[in-house]
């Protein structure tokens, strides 16, 4: 009896294995997903959906079908500490600020089973279908097949049935407890010793706590409590219930419903509240934790919280797993596709635990943050005075933390360090006409999300967000700022003529079926690994594509916008995009963005080849064949 051969297996399906699912599926993979429940998550566990993967989903085409199931928003955190008769509050504050250029200024607060049933709805359009209650049993590469190299074992969790099948990749998202993390003898470094043990519980109450609406901590004599508003009315609480600091420590401390319902009455004090039901109630320990490695060989992954624990309070554990699938998701996708080298996936380690470390380096200064009394209104302030008082000359250390979680807890602190795919000075590919944040000569920070701009689409006359233009498909964006047309019209043309050359980054990576792609193909006419944009200065009518673009331009004919919509945060720019980009609104310039939506590399528009030049230097990096056979000498 043959045995059966996948891509890839998945084991889990929480956030970071559908994720993975999801864009693997959409992109022709053929997939083995097994999961241990019966059925998606009931009730409980992660809720919360910061802004950037809120952009995420929505580049996903999956935003909509979240937003259906009519989530709360939080927009404002309310702080409470200590008064005489109890509790009073001492300020609010935005929950993404101002200063952040954020396209969705909230948290969507919505149930993890929910958020899980849009992803598999999409794998079932995808022709995936989630074995469950299936659990792995065991694996090993032994490289028998060196084209699927992992064996794999897997089991009904009842015991009576099993299966073995062959894969190309075998990816653990199975939580904290991962069979696949202790068959591999990878360890978790706990980074902070302290732990706690926390109560959560989410129901529906009556009560005249004025903020019960909204995301609140609450300080008190009694003790501490965080309250996250949810979807249908519901509140979620938390309640530290232990401490390792405590004199009694024991990390298997427990407590009742009851014994949480009575602490939240009197830290609560001088308001009253009544649950009308208890949805879901856990108490759970909480340590700071992060595995010493996510692979061994490129083949066996690891991602999401079988990788990285913290405290609930952030709200971070589903967003940094949604990221870790994401890059997961497009290296494996080049390297099987033919166009990077196996070398890439070495990457994914790298980017995704070094972002783990900053959560967890941050998670422990905002749990020690939690504990402390806030300061009064009077000695911070609201937020939206801090944004504007540019001029003030000192901030105390908690208004400097506050700014420093929010770009970190909505999603947009992100950034990956120099390597590959995010040129710096030391990168392989040397040009002069890279552009760089470093040497003050863009805005835009390689390793770092793009950041967002409105623009004008030609073809329809559409005020869109330009980031959002261009699905996550698995290409990288080509993004040509044009700047003024009479000032470029030679250099877009020599962009054209170079990028059409034998054995440039664009010609060495067309399509086998170009010639029958269909007419309405917007994103991926010429090549699978590419998008083009083309965004000029200038007015919407006064731009005629097809006579002010070369022919391998206009076939994006969807994907030529007009810089004409003006932004507050360049109040003085003819050419908003082209000033937030950091690009001379009269040259423009060129911006790389790789598939998951982080900026590449920036590079000058020039006439001749420099340009394509040094794209063809970028790009031969990574990629499987060799580029830039025609390349002139700089």
């Amino acid at each position: 009896m043959s045995i059966e051969r996948y891509d890839i297996v998945i084991v889990g399906a929480g956030p970071v294995g559908l994720l993975l699912s999801t864009c693997l599926a959409r992109w022709g993979y053929k997939i083995k997903h097994v999961d241990m429940r019966p059925v998606p998550t009931v009730t409980g566990r992660a809720d919360g959906i910061q802004p950037r993967s809120l952009d995420l989903l929505r580049n996903m085409g999956l935003k909509r079908a979240i937003m259906a199931n009519e989530p709360a928003k939080v927009y404002e955190v309310a702080f409470w500490d200590p008064s005489e008769s109890g509790i009073h509050r001492t300020g609010t504050w935005a929950s993404c600020p101002k200063f952040l250029d954020a396209r969705y200024p909230f948290t969507t607060l919505l149930h993890q089973g929910l958020i899980e049933r849009v992803f598999i709805d999409d794998l079932q359009k995808n022709g995936v279908k989630l074995q469950r209650p299936w659990k792995i049993t065991g694996f090993n590469t032994d490289a028998v097949d060196k084209h699927y190299p992992v064996e794999v074992s897997i089991a009904h969790v009842d015991g009576d049935e099993q299966e073995t099948v062959r894969a190309k990749y075998l990816f653990s998202g199975e939580g904290a407890r991962s069979f696949v993390r202790e068959q591999l003898g990878v360890g978790i470094t706990h980074k902070d010793p302290i732990a706690h043990v926390w109560g959560v519980m989410d129901g529906v109450v009556r009560t005249n706590f004025p903020d019960i609406k909204m995301k609140c901590t609450i300080h008190s004599d009694a003790g501490s409590i965080m309250v996250i508003p949810r979807e249908a009315n519901m509140v979620r609480l938390y309640i530290q219930i232990a401490s390792s600091t405590d004199a009694d420590w024991d990390p298997r401390k427990s407590a009742t419903t009851e014994d949480v319902q009575e602490r939240a009455k009197k830290i609560m004090q001088p308001y009253w509240i009544e649950w009308d039901r208890v949805e879901w109630y856990s108490v759970y320990p909480i340590g700071q934790g992060i595995a010493d490695r996510y692979t061994l060989d490129e083949r066996v992954f690891m991602g999401g919280d079988c990788c990285h624990t913290h405290s609930p309070k952030a709200g971070q554990g589903m967003n940094t797993a949604f990221l870790d699938a994401q890059n997961l998701a497009w290296k494996i996708h080049h390297v099987e596709s033919g166009f990077a080298d196996r070398s890439i996936l070495k990457s994914y380690e790298s980017e995704r635990k070094l972002i783990a470390e900053n959560l967890l380096n941050f998670d422990s200064q905002y749990a020690k943050l939690f504990s402390q009394r806030q300061p009064s209104a009077g000695e911070v302030g609201h937020v939206s005075q801090h944004a504007a008082d540019t001029g003030a000359t000192e901030e105390n250390e908690f208004i400097k933390m506050f700014k420093a979680s929010c770009e970190f807890t909505s999603g947009y602190g992100v950034a990956y360090n120099e390597n590959i795919f995010n040129w710096s000075e030391s990168h392989p590919a040397q040009s002069p006409l890279f552009l760089s944040e470093k040497q003050g000569t863009t805005t835009q920070r390689t390793g770092r999300i793009l950041t967002p701009a409105t623009v004008t689409r030609v073809a329809d006359a559409n005020v869109v967000h330009l980031e959002q233009e261009i699905p996550l498909n698995g290409s990288y964006r080509i993004y040509l700022f044009g700047g003024k047309p009479a000032k470029t019209k030679q250099a877009i043309s020599d962009f054209a003529s170079n990028i059409n050359k034998k054995g440039s980054f664009y010609s060495s990576y067309i399509r086998s079926d170009a010639d029958t792609v269909s007419y309405h193909e917007r994103h991926n006419p010429h090549s699978l690994f590419y998008t083009f944009a083309t965004i000029f200065n200038a007015a919407r009518p006064d731009i005629e594509i097809k006579s002010m673009l070369p022919e391998v331009l206009v076939r994006y004919f969807d994907h030529v916008y007009a810089d004409d919509v003006w932004d507050q945060r360049v109040p003085d720019a003819k050419a908003a995009a082209h000033a937030k980009m950091g690009l001379s609104e009269e040259e423009g310039g060129v911006i790389v963005v790789r598939p998951d939506g982080y900026v590449g590399a920036i590079v000058k528009l020039v006439e001749g080849s420099g340009t394509v030049d040094a794209l063809n230097a970028y790009f031969d990096s990574f990629c499987q064949k060799k580029l830039g056979g025609e390349r002139a000498q700089l």
